[in-house]
């Protein structure tokens, strides 16, 4: 039997069905992506599973003795001790062991009655196994890596996360409900989130992302609330793209065969008398039910429409940046001695945990923020900002007096359009138009700020997150729209594969103030970053020399004289190929050959791959004879 089955779910609030006679069954152990665009009910459907929400019509029923925990999407900002919070998730259990423990303090104090509650809090204790409570709760912030003493309002939002995933894995849940579990995270959180879910055995996962790379990694399923309906498709989310454009195919032609017969009835029931006497009522019923089904048929929501407004191009030079460094007070620099050239068309994206001066150095450079150094600034630069925190929007005031500021027209491109109809080419009707801002989703506020960002004539885009809560749909159409832009861009990003599909080169904050460029996106800085493997190669190597020059082997009988020869001579290759790994680190490191000549630097990227393959053979081949010797 199924851990969770939904059977002809019906559910509405006013408008169309969110659940239109939906069906779904959750396995044992299936890990399962519920995807879908903004707005159509994927987190309703989480509420219902979870009890909180009850079906219009429909069934949603749950194996009997399952557990289910949920992670909401929204990170609390209250404050409060992490053993405690964490704690909470065993619900009456929590309540009764933290009584005991305030009792037992005021106990030590002289207080009789406390001591006298003790007696009865230890009766509830042994009923709800408290005991155990606190062993649970120090064990999974020890493997969560937490400290259970730290308030949780002084934490990052990755680290909020982790508690928040502690209190709802306290009990050993077994199926966990995720919403959203990537929003605001920086990609090591998003990296840690991943390898802790997999590493998890029989957790059964029901998790809405529209992450496209965590959904690759975690999804053993697709399912896809569309129009009411849910459809399932096995896999990850590149072979959800394969069945869903085949099935759109198929909906197509269908839709296309319904209408052309309902337009041949239509043209016949408009005929005269004479044409229709010979036909019979049925075919005046049919063309009834066919009105009221093509009345009744839900088209798919309509994508984005987006476009950039041209700007006369900037001077090839956008900046030059030397030696910024940014402080806040006493303490140490933010950003420390950073020099980059940006040149007209580059894509750069910027990549760090939260909190190590992404926006900051972003500001500096654009002049908003004062920092050491200089930043010497192109011609004609004109810049768009698309800002994380969503400061550019007004809250009380309507989408459209947002966007065009109280105008009934804005100008795209040197056309006069009426603001409702340019409204519609990001999915908003005359009335969502004329909804106050505080009222919408965090994906609808995403589209108004991208609606106001692109009126804009620019040939400097700047977007800070610009990813969060946008549907996956939208997430491709502004990838495309990035894709062609014809100016610069500076992006802030966590989604992996946004990133991949849209920089040239990427900038790495390490925290310590430090920032090393590289060429390509996400992956490719995987691929080029230097291995903590290699530092310990080195390492070892190091001490292989050593050991090498304290003492002269002696031949051995059971050596040939050719395996002689290839033990004198590895230390020497080992050492030059050493050097020469040196050599290419340091040439790498500041990213300017990449810019001078980016053949040259990548093939001495891929020279570092080899050497680093090459001195692992050789030192493992250097264990090997010098092992015979000592036979």
């Amino acid at each position: 039997m199924a851990y969770i089955t939904l059977r002809d779910v019906q559910l509405a609030f006013g408008g169309p069905a969110l659940l239109d006679g939906a069906n779904f069954n959750l396995e044992r152990g299936e890990r399962v992506c519920l995807i879908g665009r903004n707005g159509e009910g994927k987190s309703t459907l989480l509420k219902l599973i979870d009890g909180s929400l009850l079906p219009d019509a429909g069934e949603v029923s749950l194996q009997n003795g399952i557990t289910i925990s949920m992670l909401a999407q929204d990170v609390p900002m209250d404050s409060g001790k992490v053993s405690d919070i964490v704690a909470d998730g065993a619900g009456e259990a929590a309540e009764v062991l933290r009584a005991y423990h305030e009792a037992s303090d005021a106990c030590v104090l002289g207080d009789m009655e406390a001591c006298d509650r003790m007696g009865h809090l230890q009766h509830k204790m042994d009923q709800f196994d408290g005991w155990a409570l606190e062993t649970k709760v120090n064990s999974i912030l020890s493997k969560m890596s937490l400290d259970p003493d730290a308030d949780l309002a002084d934490l990052s939002g990755g680290r909020k996360r982790r508690v928040l995933l502690a209190r709802a894995l306290l009990t050993q849940p077994d199926v966990l409900l995720l919403d959203e579990p990537t929003n605001h995270l920086d990609v090591e959180s998003i990296e840690w989130l991943e390898k802790f879910l997999l590493d998890q055995n029989n957790l059964t996962l029901l998790f809405i992302s529209h992450d496209r790379s965590f959904v690759d990694s975690i999804a053993t399923r697709i399912v896809e609330l569309d129009r009411g309906t849910l459809r399932s498709y096995e896999g990850n989310y590149s072979r959800y793209l394969d069945l869903k454009a085949q099935q759109m195919e198929a909906e197509e032609k269908q839709n296309a065969l319904f209408d052309k017969r309902l337009a041949e009835e239509e043209v016949w029931i408009r005929q005269g008398i004479k044409a229709r006497r010979t036909r019979n009522e049925g075919r005046v019923r049919a063309l009834k039910e066919l009105r009221e089904q093509s009345k009744a048929r839900r088209s798919q929501q309509g994508k984005v429409s987006m476009a950039t407004q041209d700007a006369n191009r900037s001077g090839k030079l956008v900046f030059d940046i030397e030696n910024l460094s940014v402080a806040f007070g006493d303490n140490a620099p933010i950003i420390k001695d950073f020099s980059a050239l940006v040149l007209r068309g580059d894509r750069i994206g910027l990549v760090g945990d939260n909190g190590v001066g992404k926006t900051t150095l972003i500001k500096a450079i654009l002049g908003e923020l004062e920092h050491t150094g200089s930043v010497k600034t192109g011609t004609q630069l004109e810049v768009a900002y698309f800002d994380q925190l969503r400061n550019a929007l007004d809250l009380e005031k309507t989408v459209k007096d947002n966007v065009s500021e109280g105008s009934d027209h804005v100008d795209v491109n040197g056309h006069r359009r009426h603001i409702y109809s340019y409204l519609q080419d990001f999915l908003f009707s005359p009335e969502r138009a004329r909804t106050p801002v505080k009222a919408l989703s965090g994906g609808e506020r995403n589209r108004i700020l991208l609606a106001k960002l692109l009126l804009k004539p620019s040939n400097l885009i700047v977007m800070d997150e610009p990813t969060n809560d946008l549907d996956m749909v939208t997430l491709e159409l502004l990838e495309e729209m990035l894709g062609g832009y014809k100016g610069t861009l500076l992006l802030i990003s966590h989604d992996r594969a946004f990133m991949d599909n849209v920089v040239t080169s990427t900038w790495v904050f390490d925290g310590k103030g430090n920032i090393d460029e590289y060429i390509g996106g996400y992956q490719d800085y995987l691929e080029q970053r230097p291995d903590q493997t290699v530092v310990d190669q080195k390492s070892d190597v190091k001490k292989a020399l050593a050991k090498a020059e304290a003492a002269i082997v002696p031949k051995k009988a059971k050596l040939s004289y050719k395996d002689q020869r290839e033990l004198d001579s590895l230390p020497a290759e080992i050492e030059s190929l050493e050097a020469e790994q040196t050599e290419l680190t340091n040439k790498l490191a500041d990213g300017s050959w990449f810019i001078q000549n980016a053949d040259a630097a990548t093939k001495a990227s891929e020279r570092l791959l080899e050497i680093e393959e090459l001195l692992l053979e050789k030192l493992d081949r250097w264990d090997t004879l010098e092992n015979l010797t000592k036979a």
